[in-house]
């Protein structure tokens, strides 16, 4: 059965080294039949959170504030598959995807428990160094936190410049990681 996947990429750079990786996912896992939507917060308008406990309340617009988000909600309610694409940002994710995250918040609360939706999910990374562990370890409680299973964690170390993915065995594994999603 084909699937709904939202890659939220995090990166400024639409055709930097992280991109090339969700391209290469994107790829796998069109090929197999899914529809994938990818979306570059760093050039969409969208706030930050506001921490107000207001949203959830009207279905067409989950959050008090309008602003780009708004494109990502539907999209995002509907996907089987949400992957977090990230450069590493002094050994976290960037903000522009920490704060698409933080915003997601208003879905959940449309939930009397504030249950998030349950997803399955990846997280793709690219880094000129190798240092993922913070990354991982919020990842991996995130995941525990709100209930969804991951697929897979594509980290690509030592990528600085865009082009640095070339050859690169993480291009591999994440066209394989799309290409296996059943």
């Amino acid at each position: 059965m084909a699937k709904k996947i939202v890659i939220l990429n995090g990166s400024p750079r639409k055709n930097g080294n992280t991109a090339s990786l969700t391209a290469a996912f994107k790829r796998g896992a069109e090929e197999a039949g899914h529809t994938v939507t990818e979306f570059f917060p760093a050039h969409m308008k969208i706030n930050g959170c506001l921490g107000c406990w207001k949203g959830g309340k009207d279905a067409a617009h989950p959050c008090v504030q309008r602003d780009d988000m708004e494109k990502i909600y539907p999209l995002y309610k509907e996907a089987d598959i949400v992957v977090l694409a990230s450069p590493l940002y002094y050994w976290f994710i960037s903000g522009f995807l920490k704060n698409t995250f933080d915003r997601l918040f208003a879905i959940a609360e449309a939930d009397p428990n504030y249950e998030n939706p349950k997803k399955l999910t990846a997280l793709i990374m690219a880094a000129e160094g190798d240092e993922f562990q913070e990354s991982e370890f919020w990842y991996d409680h995130l995941e525990r936190h709100i209930g969804w299973k991951s697929i897979g964690k594509i980290l690509c170390g030592y990528v600085a410049q865009p082009g640095d993915t070339k050859g690169k065995p993480e291009l591999v594994e994440a066209y394989n990681l799309g290409k296996s999603i059943k």
